[in-house]
């Protein structure tokens, strides 16, 4: 997958403006635009979508700290881009908005749980205190759902502006 200079760009900061997004909604624990941002990203650039969410990622290791609560962020995003990755390409118009919102909901409401393998490895966790700890964190995970729905309001408007941006400076290069 080669990348072009302008891609390099945009992905950058693509992967810089879900950072930022995130920090901007610090004050507010597990309600964030990060899934909506990838569900668009995904729809738009599909393969090429893993390079703003790893910019994205690596960010917050390198601003946060490469611990062990960084590690399972190298999959749980890809988690999403692979959900959006299998929906169909022609979806009919009417149906993409709730569908997308249902994805990125559901990756909120099973935030714990795709967490939780990483974390039962990493602090030797057995089954039942890995049981123990995603029920102990759904109250979390109820909140990164349902506000990850009410986000994803905005997945088809930034696939729309995406879309227009992309369109723009390919008019721009041929020119």
């Amino acid at each position: 997958m080669r990348l072009t200079v302008r891609e390099i760009a945009i992905f950058a900061m693509l992967g810089a403006v879900m950072f930022a997004s995130k920090l901007l909604m610090e004050f507010a624990p597990n309600i964030h635009l990060l899934g909506t941002f990838t569900v668009a990203f995904t729809v738009v650039y599909r393969r090429k979508a893993l390079y703003p969410i790893y910019t994205y990622v690596l960010l917050n290791g390198l601003f946060y700290g490469f611990a062990a609560w960084w590690i399972p962020y190298l999959y749980v995003w890809t988690i999403l881009w692979g959900a959006v990755m299998l929906l169909p390409k022609k979806m009919p118009k009417k149906i993409q908005p709730i569908v997308y919102m249902a994805v990125c909901a559901m990756h909120g409401f099973l935030f714990g749980t795709l967490y939780a393998p990483a974390q039962a490895i990493l602090y030797g966790m057995n089954l039942k205190t890995t049981i123990a700890w995603i029920i102990a964190g759904l109250p979390w995970d109820c909140i990164h759902g349902i506000s990850n729905f009410f986000c994803g309001i905005l997945i088809v408007p930034i696939i729309s502006t995406l879309r227009i941006a992309e369109k723009s400076t390919k008019k721009a290069d041929i020119i």
